[in-house]
């Protein structure tokens, strides 16, 4: 089995999402110096499940996804990384924590676009969007704008709105977990959809 550098974070990497990090421990500095120099120049990253990111100590979710680099800039202060995320994995065995934390993985199956169902993905975009627009007439900061641009291809479009979806690090873990693509596109609609009326249930509550 493959063992790659990982990347332990308090938030979750969907496959066909951005991701900005500044790094500033030392440990991990290391790590992005060893994925640099790699030739596919990628790490792992999974949820932290107990703990904190700074320091180690902590527990981790098994499954997580792999992460490309696409751009590094090292400014005065933490370095700055922007990637992508790639491949689902789970992990088998964490192998190391010093200089910095490796684990073996097994890559988990990707996911086939044809098994994408086009009517579903379009009411879950639907639950998605509604979703973010009703948070922005509250004048929440959002991570995401409501008319933020997706893929054109299905199964990268149903991560994204995995990944945008207003939702809990554990709600977007037990996402990541899902083992095909109609599970996804129609738990996210679920999971949004009760979100949506728990905020308008919270908002009446106030008034």
């Amino acid at each position: 089995m493959p063992t790659i550098s990982m990347f332990p974070l308090g938030s979750v990497l969907f496959p066909a999402m951005p991701l900005a990090l500044q790094v500033f421990e030392e440990r991990y500095l290391k790590m992005m110096g060893t994925v640099l120099d790699a030739e596919e120049s990628e790490f792992g990253v999974v949820l932290i499940e107990r703990g904190s990111e700074v320091g180690g100590g902590d527990q981790r979710f098994d499954i997580g996804t792999t992460a490309q680099v696409l751009q590094v800039e090292a400014p005065d202060g933490p370095l700055q990384v922007v990637a992508r995320g790639g491949r689902r994995f789970r992990v088998t065995n964490w192998v190391e924590e010093e200089p910095f934390p490796q684990a073996e993985v097994e890559f988990l199956d990707v996911f086939d676009s044809g098994d994408v169902p086009g009517e579903e993905l379009v009411l879950t975009e639907n639950a998605v969007r509604e979703t973010l627009e009703y948070l922005a007439t509250l004048d929440l900061t959002l991570p995401w704008p409501t008319d933020i641009e997706l893929a054109t291809d299905p199964v990268e479009k149903a991560w994204q709105l995995a990944g945008i979806s207003p939702l809990g690090t554990l709600d977007h873990q037990d996402l990541l977990m899902l083992e095909s693509p109609g599970e996804l596109v129609e738990k996210t609609r679920v999971v949004v959809a009760k979100a949506l009326e728990t905020f308008k249930n919270s908002r009446e509550s106030d008034q």
